[in-house]
Order: structure tokens, then C-alpha cells, then sequence
């Protein structure tokens, strides 16, 4: 074709958009008038539009009479600093995906529950299916654990108090003491096991992370048949020395994990 098709372009939108650029562009606010003027729409137009963005969130409207940007802008701006964040790890995530034959996960402690941010898996390597919610097997996953043997007294007991020590596995630690007790005789910073304790057939292991100062942690999962196999012929080459002569390959993936761990908390530090 000789002429470019122009897009479909819905005008209602655009108007929105460029709106809205000149409300943030008044740090104090500015009426509607102003932005009637600013952007070159009819003042009807102009207030219909200030009513549906400030109803939805986008906008606010101060006392004086001035429009400002609402919550929901700050909401997206914080999402896509997060994205930005997210973006730059996931390269480790695929990397331990791809050498170790893994599923990896990325959690953090948010308002006072354990969430899962990210999961890189692949048909070959699939994710572990709790059957439950994960906020509801903190105890049991090796995600949670870690996160939960890093956390303050307070914090960790707050936690405990508003999630009870659900059965999920004839291995789930289900009295609080003893989990404590397990808990506690890891030191910080060292690698969380969890050896079908949340899913049968699933071996998952996990590292502190942070992200300024929110804790959270990396994990990995493999199957429980295959935790004690050497690694592969790959892994044994690619890093002379990290797989010794008699290692598991939990050994293997718990050599990876430790210096992924601190790539994750590196590139989740650095300012964006």
C-alpha cells in the first residue's frame, strides 16, 4: 500500500491524557480554568473530564479550587518503578532457571505478608502448585521460612498470630515451637530448606533478599527425587570446583543460590 493507514485514535482519550500531563505539570494546583486554556478545550469539556479523573483517582481537587494529581498516579508511578525493579533481576531468576533445571521465585514481606512477586518456571521445569494460597504457607515454604527467620520477634510473631500452622504434608511443622526452634538454629543470611514440606515431591530451597529495606527471598524448586543426583555434566563444567567429587546437586543449587541472592539484592538497591 502506497499511503499509510492513519491509526484509530479515540479522542476522548487523548484529551484525558493531555489534561491530566497539565495538571502534574502545577505542583500546587491549578484551576480549571487554566487548564481549559493550557490544553485548548471548551470549559464544559474540560470540567466533565476533571470530574471523571478525580472520581477514578487520577486527579484531586483542593479546596482553593485547583486540580492536582491523584493517588492513582502515584499508585502507577510506584507499579512501574516496581516493573523497572523486577526487570532488572529476572535475568538472574532465568539464569538459575536455565543452568540449574529449576523454578525461581521472588518474595516479599509487604503489610505484613509473605507475597510472591515474580516466578520464572518453563513446561520443562514448572512451578510448585501449593494447592493453597502462598500467604497461607508461609510456614512451610522455603520462601516463607527464610523470610520469617529473618524478620524481628514482633514481626514474626504478628505473622504467626494471624496465620495458624496449616497441615499441608505429613512433613509440615505444624507446632509453633518447634518451628521457632528451627527457625532460630539456621543462622541469618544462610540457606531456608524446605524438603516436602509444603508440596510432596518438592524439594525448595531460599535465600535472604532486600530491596532498600524490605526483606524478602529468593527460592528455587526441583523435584525431590532429584535433589540428591549429581548435577549435570554442565553445571560440573561451567564452575570448576563448585561441584565436588560426592556433591548432591543440592549442594550444586545452593552454591548458585547464595551469590544469586546477593545479584537480586544489588540490582533491587540501585536507584532507579
Amino acid at each position: 500500500m502506497s499511503a499509510q493507514v492513519a491509526p484509530t485514535l479515540i479522542t476522548s482519550v487523548q484529551r484525558a491524557f493531555r489534561l491530566l500531563e497539565a495538571v502534574g505539570a502545577h505542583e500546587g494546583g491549578a484551576p480549571a480554568k487554566q487548564l481549559a486554556r493550557e490544553v485548548g478545550l471548551p470549559l464544559a469539556t474540560t470540567y466533565h473530564l476533571l470530574r471523571t479523573l478525580c472520581h477514578d483517582g487520577y486527579a484531586h481537587k483542593l479546596d482553593d479550587g485547583g486540580f492536582v494529581v491523584g493517588e492513582k498516579v502515584d499508585a502507577l508511578r510506584a507499579g512501574s518503578r516496581g516493573q523497572a525493579l523486577l526487570a532488572r533481576v529476572r535475568p538472574t531468576l532465568a539464569a538459575l532457571r536455565d543452568e540449574l533445571s529449576v523454578a525461581a521465585y521472588l518474595t516479599f514481606y509487604e503489610d505484613g505478608e509473605i507475597r510472591v512477586v515474580d516466578i520464572v518456571d518453563s513446561p520443562r521445569v514448572p512451578r510448585v502448585d501449593l494447592g493453597v494460597g502462598f500467604e497461607e504457607a508461609g510456614h512451610a515454604t522455603a520462601l516463607g521460612k527464610c523470610v520469617l527467620r529473618e524478620l524481628g520477634a514482633d514481626s514474626r510473631e504478628d505473622y504467626l498470630s494471624r496465620h495458624p500452622l496449616v497441615d499441608l504434608t505429613p512433613r509440615t511443622v505444624t507446632h509453633r515451637a518447634e518451628l521457632l526452634r528451627r527457625l532460630d538454629a539456621g543462622p541469618p543470611g544462610a540457606p531456608v530448606l524446605d524438603r516436602e514440606e509444603s508440596v510432596l515431591g518438592a524439594v525448595c530451597l531460599a535465600v535472604p533478599v532486600y530491596s532498600g529495606d524490605m526483606l524478602g527471598a529468593l527460592g528455587v524448586s526441583l523435584r525431590a527425587e532429584s535433589s540428591s543426583r549429581l548435577g549435570s555434566s554442565r553445571l560440573r563444567s561451567s564452575r570448576p570446583g563448585a561441584a565436588r567429587v560426592g556433591a548432591s546437586r543440592l549442594d550444586v543449587v545452593r552454591a548458585r543460590l547464595i551469590p544469586a541472592g546477593d545479584r537480586v539484592t544489588r540490582g533491587l538497591s540501585l536507584t532507579i
